[in-house]
């Protein structure tokens, strides 16, 4: 499976809330990096523990339209 690749900016507590929600309710893996940091997307503390100032690489290998939905809402690029 290929793994997609998407740079997002979440500024905001409610931000991280919905991304993390949707992502959730996704059936395959998802990660978020920044630096050397990754963190399951699903994990809402450790999403929040992240450098929200920073843009962050999300990773992931699968589809499902609100989840990109959000991807592009958050878009960094």
């Amino acid at each position: 499976m290929m793994m997609s690749e998407k740079k997002i900016r979440l500024s905001q507590i409610k931000d991280v809330k919905e991304f993390v929600s949707v992502a959730e309710s996704c059936d395959f893996d998802i990660d978020v990096f920044y630096n050397r940091i990754s963190i399951d997307a699903k994990s809402i503390m450790g999403v929040l523990s992240l450098d929200l100032s920073q843009v962050l690489t999300v990773k992931y290998g699968g589809e499902n339209a609100q989840f990109e939905d959000v991807l592009n809402k958050y878009s960094a690029a």
